[in-house]
């Protein structure tokens, strides 16, 4: 049953987001929306949810459709409202007594704590603000579901319950997934919508198949497009030969012949279009100033605690060695990023003593938080980068443009920046500092999916030597050749991630 028909929608702003795309939403679909940063994805589901206008095309929906669009931002008027109350405030308010009930149902069934229920928004992590303006519009009861970004900030085990709610709603109910999570949109979609300025495409499958389909439907563009412009050269060749012969022997049957030739061509060449080519957000590119030594972090059984002593885990003995791609894996609060700064701490200052860790002095190391605390909001990407590296002003523009930063961004404050725009200045900056050893924490956080793959071949092709800690399922399955698990209060390394997430999966 078609319940939504978008027929050559149509978005321009400062430059087209996309044009005549067409699709028809059915009951029981579960559509990924897959594009670039800034290429239109929230956008799109404004549109479809009825809160911003196209500048071409139409939107028609099934009569008495509602429709709840889950945004990514939670509003501010929100922040110090109560997770309780912030989803009760939905309801029409003569229900709010009579029907509270409906709030205790959807807030059970995403096993939220009592004790969050009564705290306020601000208060609360990201992870937990997501669910609560999912929350929201749950509770509403829609026809259809639009999620922006859902996984934004969720931990492997909220991932894990997320997919299991949405595969346990009706199976009847559509939804529209906007998502950079490769592994989350396997398990939780049918359709794959690529949004591209022009030629959107549309497969029957989840993610990873549709972008075999679509990397083969690129591919005999390409072929194609080559081919016709080749003919076209060809014709034209035919046409001079022809024009030559034809104006020696004042034939004109040849002339009128190599007119025609000419104009094949024209025709030929007018209709030939050519493959897609993305639009980069920014390149990323790293460095690997390498290193002689084998060992570059040994680990003598350190203890990791909380800030005020508690103990957390013990390392054991272990080493991290040249060429090592380990991944960090644990519950929340297990300890990772209390790990990950005491590394950043033995590294930065060898010089000092470090309980149970040592590092080789000829480490550089090259670190990048998930909240990209090491940029100045208060600053301009061209005044943080002239002051921080060696660089004039000509080659620092000439770098932020090739991260995807126009003239005009490079002059705004960096807190006015995007995610995306954020991460690709902070990924820059570590290539400038030239390290042979990367801590990432959740670096995958704000990148589109071109940036994920870009930064896991990076990685693989310089043969960086790193720890890291992430959500991404796919990028720890693509780049990791080592996995440490912290586990009953203990650092323990496995055969794979698998193990892991599958206990995840199990703990829901």
């Amino acid at each position: 049953m078609s319940l939504v028909n978008i027929r050559n929608l149509g978005v321009t702003l400062s430059s087209r987001l996309f044009s005549s795309l067409t699709l028809t939403v059915n009951a029981g679909d579960r559509i990924g929306l897959v594009a670039a940063n800034g290429r239109g994805k929230s956008t799109l589901l404004r549109c479809i949810a009825g809160k911003s206008e196209p500048t071409d095309g139409e939107i028609t929906k099934a009569r008495g459709l509602t429709i709840g669009c889950v945004e990514q931002n939670v509003p501010s008027a929100l922040l110090d409202t109560s997770f309780y109350d912030a989803v009760l405030a939905t309801l029409p308010t003569e229900q709010r007594t009579s029907e509270s009930w409906r709030v205790d149902v959807v807030l059970e069934s995403l096993d939220v704590p009592d004790a969050m229920r009564q705290r306020a928004l601000r208060k609360l992590s990201g992870g937990w603000q997501r669910l609560a303006m999912l929350a929201r519009v749950w509770v509403t009861e829609p026809d259809m579901l639009l999620l922006d970004e859902p996984t934004n900030h969720l931990d492997l085990a909220r991932i894990g319950q997320l997919e299991d709610w949405l595969n346990a709603l009706p199976r009847d109910l559509p939804v529209i997934i906007s998502s950079h999570d490769r592994a989350f949109l396997d398990a939780t979609t049918n359709r794959t919508l690529f949004l591209r300025p022009e030629r959107s495409q549309v497969f029957p499958l989840a993610y990873s198949r549709a972008r075999q389909a679509l990397d083969e439907a690129d591919a005999s563009e390409e072929r194609r497009y080559e081919r016709d412009m080749k003919a076209a050269q060809q014709l034209r060749q035919q046409a001079a030969k022809l024009n030559n012969i034809g104006i020696n022997s004042g034939s004109d049957l040849l002339v009128v012949k190599t007119k025609q030739l000419k104009q094949r061509a024209d025709r030929l060449e007018g209709a030939a279009k050519p493959a897609h080519l993305e639009r980069s957000a920014g390149a990323i590119r790293l460095a690997n100033r390498g290193t002689h030594a084998k060992v570059l972090v040994t680990l003598e059984d350190a203890a990791v605690t909380t800030p005020d002593g508690t103990p957390l885990f013990r390392t054991g003995r272990k080493f991290i060695c040249q060429g090592d791609r380990i991944v960090l894996l644990g519950a929340n609060g297990a300890g990772k990023t209390r790990l990950v700064a005491m590394l950043r701490n033995a590294i930065e200052h060898p010089d000092i003593s470090h309980d149970g860790i040592k590092a080789t002095p000829s480490l550089v190391l090259g670190y990048g938080d998930q909240a990209l605390a090491d940029l100045a909001d208060g600053q301009t990407p061209m005044h943080s980068l002239v002051h921080r590296f060696d660089v004039g002003d000509q080659r620092a523009r000439s770098l932020l443009a090739g991260a995807g930063l126009s003239m005009e961004m490079q002059a705004r404050p960096i807190g006015q920046l995007s995610g995306g725009q954020k991460a690709r200045l902070g990924m820059l900056f570590l290539r400038l500092a030239e390290p042979n050893f990367y801590l990432l924490d959740e670096p995958t956080n704000h990148l589109d999916i071109d940036g994920q793959e870009a930064l896991e071949g990076e990685l693989l092709n310089h043969q960086a030597s790193c720890l890291l800690v992430s959500h991404d399922r796919s990028f720890v399955r693509n780049v990791g050749n080592r996995f440490w698990l912290i586990d009953r209060k203990m650092l323990v390394e496995l055969e794979g991630p698998e193990e892991f997430f599958a206990r995840v999966g199990a703990m829901e």
